[in-house]
């Protein structure tokens, strides 16, 4: 039989959701390349997904149940193979054991985008633990205080069409680093300049994006709050507010123009650190330039004041008006937008689902270690590799070995957190599963159908989760439905059927027409349809109703300071998407060793140079790294790519050994970017890896030379100077 290509999605966590078509031949993935014909992802690839088929069919793949039989923390040469039904018993008498023992919120299922598909992520298993009446997840890891900010002002998590973008003039990339994490938007960004649009990135460090921008303003991080309200007080004293559309559709402008008055541009300046001219000619470009789009990325959110910090600057678009025009407004996810509602499929109507607590995800080194009362005693890991994802990661490690925590990992290859499980499942990849993919970049929802044939004994998490379900005795109907049924279920009470997609593969489910203005006339999803300038349900959770600026934790602490003094930021690189693609070697050569990026001010201080080694440190641990000379950051500020595991990587540990569990003013959202740390050498044979036995070795590595692909070094960029357009 000739080769056959099918359309899918990819699953990761991406905003773009590429659609691709995948090549089977003979129930084996051959070829992967993106769709031409989608209208937000247009054919390409990332550099991550176009190798995603070495993961699919990587000779590491997980094809058998593992139950442990060493101690935890070994390695796999601590478990021996098992039959499916030896392991789905040994599940359940553990998390019966549990529950028998210590009540069902004994029991934490911890999860989250490992995969973004609805099917296999967030309804089966989900479903199982809500029937049970286990601790529930707070999934709070990536988005929550942005989610929060957004839901606060507009109601849901929504903003300007994305495609629109091409019409706006100007167009501010805030914490956004789309050549690396959001590729697809990056064209629409290209189109717009083409016709005249002027592109400033705000960024404290100077990525792929910031340099290829016609201007970047690097503030200190943590201060994007000051900023805002600081650009807002120009706009307003500039004459520039739009008092009009404000008051037809906005809530407490009068509230919030009084609070511009503590925030000078000069103040602002200082608290950014950045020169006041900075402010002031980006503050002039904001008030005369419509339409005016702000692309809001997720990396600054990961501070103590990030849920503030999103609202000041979602704010400033509604004091423009910008909102009146296609292409203008802010944008942080699309995720508001999408009608896929998987809350009725977690807990279908009829079935029985107990009130239980919430514990906190990005606090899971803390529940494991004594925060939770009553203790957990079972974890249930899928789509997820805390212990190479989580804060304080020593302590997490402290509390997966401990000896009464009965832990069940459900994963495709062997991970770090498989180390420290009781019983590892072997799980299905995307083209050998059926699934459902929303979007937190653009409008479009896809179906992906299984093609091809999984290896060995792997099972779809859904299937699995079936399984266990039986075992312990679970007999209630909703645990019998299958893929499709929950397919059909999470598009209930959309405008397409399961058949209309089957046959489309994508759809745009939304009401929000490409290219218009979604919210010219308001109608924000509030209750009377404005957005909330002044929210005083916050004031209820102790956070102040109006946006307002809180300083990052650790670097406002002199003793810390003293102590550790640099900042250190861990954003996304561009070849790997979070721990997914570590351990894969082509990925991990591209990506390259663990490297920590000084400015040339601080590395001298500390008689280092480009490719020695040190230990980046402070009270709640250390990682090993070499060292990068560049420019790319400035003098007090250094930073390292997140996602690399800890068992390939230089004295087994890495970035967050030294990140905290702190919570965020909004949402309980992890803090990993407000962390101090100090820097100091070591001996070179420390950064040699001796890999796992039973592991491959990382072949040789090549690492990029810039921040994240190698593009040549622009202008010391903290004072906002404009680079050329290329």
């Amino acid at each position: 039989m000739a080769p056959v290509t099918h359309p899918g999605a990819c699953p990761l966590d991406c905003p773009d959701t590429c659609v691709w078509q995948l090549t089977v031949d003979d129930g084996r993935a051959v070829a992967l390349r993106g769709d031409r014909d989608h209208p937000f992802t247009r054919g390409a690839l990332c550099g991550k997904v176009n190798r995603y088929l070495d993961a699919v069919n990587g000779p590491d793949r997980l094809t058998t149940p593992w139950i442990r039989t060493g101690p935890k923390g070994a390695g796999r040469v601590a478990y021996r193979p098992a039959s499916w039904a030896e392991a789905v018993d040994r599940v359940a008498a553990g998390l019966r054991a549990s529950i028998d023992r210590d009540g069902p919120e004994s029991v934490l299922p911890y999860y989250f985008a490992g995969t973004m598909g609805l099917v296999q992520g967030w309804t089966m298993g989900p479903r199982l633990f809500a029937h049970l009446g286990a601790s529930r997840l707070d999934t709070t890891i990536c988005t929550a205080a942005a989610n929060a900010a957004t839901r606060s002002m507009y109601g849901r998590s929504v903003g300007f069409e994305p495609e629109s973008i091409v019409e706006a003039r100007l167009i501010v990339l805030w914490g956004s680093n789309p050549l690396v994490t959001n590729l697809h938007q990056w064209p629409f960004v290209q189109q717009a300049r083409e016709h005249g649009a002027y592109v400033v990135t705000i960024d404290p460090l100077r990525t792929d994006t910031a340099a290829r921008s016609d201007e970047h303003v690097a503030p200190l991080p943590g201060t994007d709050a000051a900023l805002a309200l600081g650009l807002m007080r120009h706009v307003r004293d500039a004459g520039a507010a739009d008092e009009p559309w404000l008051a037809a559709h906005t809530v407490g402008w009068a509230e919030l123009a009084a609070r511009l008055d503590e925030w000078p541009v000069e103040r602002a300046a200082a608290e950014c650190g950045l020169p006041v001219e900075v402010l002031r000619r980006l503050g002039d470009r904001i008030a005369t330039t419509r339409p005016t789009a702000i692309r809001v990325g997720l990396g600054l959110q990961r501070h103590s004041g990030a849920g503030q910090a999103i609202r000041a600057i979602c704010a400033l678009p509604l004091l423009t008006g910008d909102f009146r025009y296609p292409g203008g407004g802010a944008l942080v996810t699309t995720s508001g937008h999408h009608p896929v509602d998987n809350g009725p499929v977690i807990r279908p109507a009829g079935m029985p689902a107990p009130p239980a607590r919430s514990l906190n995800m990005s606090r899971l080194a803390a529940v494991l270690t004594g925060e939770a009362d009553p203790p957990v005693t079972s974890l249930v890991v899928f789509n997820a590799n805390p212990a190479a994802t989580a804060p304080d990661q020593t302590r997490l490690l402290a509390g997966l070995r401990r000896a009464d925590l009965f832990t069940v990992v459900l994963e495709q290859r062997w991970t770090d957190t498989c180390d420290h499980a009781d019983v590892v499942l072997p799980a299905t990849m995307q083209p050998e599963h059926l699934d459902l993919q929303t979007s937190y970049g653009h409008h479009y929802t896809t179906l992906n159908l299984p093609v091809t044939r999984a290896p060995g004994e792997a099972l779809p998490n859904t299937e699995i989760f079936r399984r266990i379900a039986a075992a312990l005795g679970v007999d209630h109907p909703a645990f019998r439905d299958s893929d499709e049924d929950l397919a059909r279920q999470l598009l209930a009470g959309t405008p397409i059927t399961f058949e209309e997609l089957r046959e489309r593969t994508y759809a745009r489910l939304t009401g929000v027409p490409v290219g218009s203005a979604p919210f010219a006339d308001g109608g924000f999803p509030t209750p009377d349809g404005r957005a909330r300038l002044h929210d005083p349900a916050l004031a209820r959770l102790g956070v102040d109703p109006l946006p307002g600026y809180t300083p990052p934790v650790e670097a406002a602490d002199a003793d810390l300071a003293h102590r550790f003094p640099l900042l250190l930021l861990a954003p996304a690189g561009r070849y790997l998407m979070n721990s997914t693609f570590a351990s894969l070697p082509w990925h991990a050569r591209r990506a390259g060793p663990p490297r920590v990026h000084l400015h040339p001010v601080d590395a001298a201080a500390r008689g280092l140079a480009d490719g020695d080694a040190v230990r980046v440190r402070n009270d709640r641990g250390a990682f090993l790294a070499a060292v990068a000379v560049d420019e790319a950051t400035r003098p007090g500020l250094a930073f390292t790519y997140k996602a690399y595991w800890a068992r390939s990587s230089p004295g087994r540990s890495t970035v967050n050994a030294v990140t905290a569990v702190r919570d965020a003013d909004l949402g309980g959202a992890p803090t990993f970017h407000d962390c101090r740390v100090e820097v100091e050498p070591v001996p070179a044979e420390l950064l040699a890896t001796e890999p796992p036995a039973d592991h491959p070795a990382t072949p040789a590595t090549e690492h990029p030379t810039g921040p994240a692909t190698g593009h040549p070094a622009a202008p010391v960029t903290a004072a906002g100077t404009a680079a050329p357009r290329r």
